[in-house]
């Protein structure tokens, strides 16, 4: 019969983390997972040099050192920073919206000039809008 010390079910960010830690303790742990991979919904696969994220994408981020400098003593980190685009009509705009975004719709400079044109907006009719159309050609489907 095997002893342990804990038993732990997944190996996930948590389970694999908890894992880590009380082996560095000295304690004996079993990890039981469905998957035949440890990582969880953070695993990743090398393709041809790549890292493919199996599950979708992760981001880690934190401003606190302690556990940046902890969880780089596990694993390696990419500097990567999260730049997501929208592409509207051929052009392409940040997201979330930020100054750029606004400066490249509407060309605005200043955070008040900013607010300004999101109030002009909202006081728009919504049947001047794109969305209207959708929103028509949607209920349209689905009353058929």
């Amino acid at each position: 019969m095997y002893k342990y010390d804990f038993i732990i079910v997944g190996s996930g960010l948590y389970g694999a983390t908890f894992a880590h830690a009380m082996k560095k303790a000295g304690k004996k742990c079993l990890i039981l997972d469905r998957r035949p991979h440890t990582g969880g919904n953070i695993y990743c696969e090398e393709i041809e040099g790549i890292n493919i994220h199996k599950y979708g994408a992760h981001i880690f981020h934190t401003s606190n050192k302690n556990v940046w400098d902890f969880v780089n003593s596990i694993v390696e980190f990419n500097r990567y920073t999260n730049s997501p685009l929208a592409n509207y009509k051929d052009q392409y705009f940040n997201l979330p919206f930020n100054m750029n975004t606004f400066y490249q719709m509407w060309g605005v400079k200043t955070p008040s000039e900013a607010r300004a044109k999101i109030e002009e907006q909202k006081k728009l009719p919504l049947q001047n809008s794109d969305l209207s159309v959708w929103k028509t050609q949607k209920t349209w489907k689905t009353k058929q």
